[in-house]
């Protein structure tokens, strides 16, 4: 499985749409997902403060868009991801049944985030 954080917002317009496309797939090519060791760490670094949100859990095998596993994006990783790990990227759109759960995913009152059970 593999992750990607966005706005429960920006998830009900996918389910309307009919495929989830992030703003990076127009901006930079792909959309950015994470491991489960990764998500907490990319939360803490680009969702600091930030709350209605969501995590996707997607099927790589379901996806209809090619999967790449490549460095970060910017060339440094989150702090707490060892700085060879390889990040998942979609490149084109989520298909709405690659994606096997959605789970709240919100900071704690201390600002800190874990990982939600899945």
């Amino acid at each position: 499985m593999i992750f990607h954080i966005t706005g429960r917002k920006e998830w009900l317009a996918a389910q309307k749409a009919g495929k989830y496309i992030a703003p990076s797939l127009v901006d930079e090519g792909f959309i950015h997902c994470s491991t489960s060791a990764q998500a907490v760490p990319v939360a803490e670094k680009f969702y600091k403060g930030q709350t209605g949100l969501v995590l996707l859990v997607i099927d790589p095998a379901r996806l209809s868009s090619d999967v790449k596993w490549e460095p970060p994006f910017d060339g440094a990783s989150p702090p707490g991801v060892p700085a060879a790990d390889l990040f998942p990227h979609v490149y084109g759109p989520i298909n709405l049944d690659a994606v096997t759960k959605v789970v709240k995913f919100e900071p704690n009152a201390d600002g800190k985030w874990t990982l939600p059970g899945l």
